[in-house]
């Protein structure tokens, strides 16, 4: 079969806005994704919804839909986010609102929820993570759009391509596959340098934003639309693969991905294929979050500037350990 081409157009709510644009005018796109959630968004969004309650979705995500939705259905490209936070039903009632406005009669919207917990006593949030399932539904039932909660970012990936390709929830090697993808796509230009502990041997000024071209066997290849900034090599594929990971197993709802069986090969500039990915049922408990006010966070930040600011920065780091020290009792 074609692989699936999915791309990614944000790696937190916040990211550049003109993502989705370059995202969908740059090169062919079978799916387009925006991850919007972590788990400080969480806590944002909750604090959104204490001034309205109509808040709790990615507002940013809604402004790039009215610019670019009636783009997206004219190239054929289906949308997966995250976005909808806390309120996936409200975002997608936005969103057919807005098809409505801009005229785009039959845009079918669909939304996953589930992920919602009752709250613990002083939380704003409570939420378990969710897997690609209800997105592959979403998808099987001809959805263009599809906005969730709390799911895991891979989860933008695995279910994509979980409808595509008609896996089913035994199929761990190949969910596995687009697990792993999906991990390196979630954090947008994290995987085209943006991640790399040498940053500066490629232009990060603007850098493009992932892709994968997901295969039946769930292996991809990780590239990016031509004449965009940044890379994509084996290092800063590498670099976003073993970013927030805590050993060889990478559990999730839709399968447990061996990171120790990842293979990666250079297939030629700015391609990097993905494959060997083997995978385990996934653990029988999902990851829950719960988001509370509480504690103090504070930020000091010092403007140093003139000759000898090397030694300036240092005279002030000692200033500031000294200040800071224990207190014997």
């Amino acid at each position: 079969m074609t692989p699936l081409r999915i791309g990614n157009a944000s790696g937190f709510y916040g990211d550049r806005f003109d993502a989705v644009r370059e995202m969908l005018t740059g090169g062919p796109l079978d799916v387009l994704t925006g991850d919007y959630l972590s788990e400080l968004t969480m806590l944002i969004l909750g604090r959104d919804r204490l001034k309205d309650p109509s808040l709790g979705y990615a507002r940013t995500f809604l402004r790039q839909m009215e610019e670019c939705l009636g783009l997206a259905r004219e190239r054929g490209v289906r949308i997966v986010a995250n976005a909808g936070g806390l309120d996936p039903a409200g975002l997608a009632a936005a969103l057919r609102g807005l098809a409505a406005r801009l005229g785009l009669s039959g845009l079918r919207v669909a939304h996953v929820e589930g992920d919602r917990l009752p709250l613990p006593p002083g939380a704003l949030a409570a939420h378990a993570y969710l897997g690609g399932a209800g997105i592959a539904a979403c998808l099987d039932a001809g959805a263009d759009v599809v906005v969730t909660g709390r799911v895991t970012d891979a989860a933008l990936v695995s279910g994509p391509a979980a409808a595509h390709f008609g896996w089913g929830p035994e199929d761990h090697d190949a969910l596995a596959g687009a697990v792993v993808a999906g991990h390196v796509l979630e954090c947008g230009a994290q995987a085209t340098g943006g991640n790399h502990p040498d940053f500066r041997r490629f232009d990060l000024h603007r850098p493009g934003f992932p892709l994968a071209e997901v295969h039946a066997d769930g292996s991809s290849v990780i590239t990016k639309h031509p004449g965009t900034g940044g890379a994509v090599t084996p290092s800063t594929v590498t670099a976003q693969l073993l970013y927030e990971t805590a050993g060889a197993r990478y559990f999730g709802p839709d399968v447990t991905a061996r990171l120790d069986t990842v293979r990666l090969t250079r297939e030629g500039p700015d391609r990097v294929g993905i494959s060997g990915v083997r995978g385990e049922p996934p653990p029988p408990l999902l990851k829950a979050g719960v988001n509370r006010l509480g504690g103090w966070r504070n930020e000091v930040v010092f403007v140093l500037t003139g000759l000898d600011v090397d030694a300036k920065a240092a005279l002030v780091r000692d200033q500031m350990a000294d200040a800071l020290a224990p207190v014997a009792d």
